[in-house]
């Protein structure tokens, strides 16, 4: 997997310690910090909330995320909150209705030795579609022309013109 290691979660005391901790950990200053966070959450809920394909990608595509011609993102999709930066879909690419793609992993401090704290892309290649409440796990890249299943967990690499299904995904069916 190519992944970036995070700073794990510390729970803060107040809203200013938060903005000061997590404006650090982004490398950027409280203003700038607090700015874009503010952007890419109303962004992110006109998005979920639109019934026009059109204004979810452009939304999403001011968020960070890149997004090729010809995509449909069905309604209700969630694309990682914190690092929209590490989505990538290319050209002709479906999303059904409530898929989710996460790209981090940032468990609480006291999992540090147990659990990896990470961030990593999630690609979907050219002609891909994604069915309805799927989740894409960080890490993963799905295959040019793959399809997978409604309500699929997919954790790990999907292959080219294969179909996934279950959870975890597995193949399920190759086109030939």
């Amino acid at each position: 997997m190519k992944f970036t290691k995070i700073p794990y979660y510390e729970p803060s005391k107040n809203i200013k310690s938060q903005i000061s901790h997590s404006s650090r950990k982004r490398r950027q200053s409280k203003l700038k910090f607090l700015c874009k966070k503010i952007r890419n959450h109303l962004l992110e809920r006109i998005a979920y909330n639109s019934p026009i394909n059109s204004v979810r990608i452009w939304c999403h595509r001011r968020r960070g995320v890149k997004i090729g011609k010809g995509v449909m993102l069905g309604m209700g999709c969630t694309l990682d909150h914190a690092f929209p930066e590490y989505i990538v879909m290319e050209d002709n690419t479906a999303l059904a209705g409530n898929v989710y793609i996460i790209c981090h992993s940032n468990p609480y401090v006291h999992f540090k030795g147990k659990l990896l704290s990470y961030v990593a892309p999630v690609i979907i290649k050219q002609g891909a579609w994604v069915g309805v409440c799927a989740t894409i796990l960080p890490g993963v890249t799905i295959g040019e022309n793959a399809v997978v299943s409604a309500g699929a967990i997919v954790s790990q690499d999907v292959p080219p013109n294969s179909v996934v299904a279950g959870n975890p995904a597995k193949v399920i069916k190759v086109f030939r």
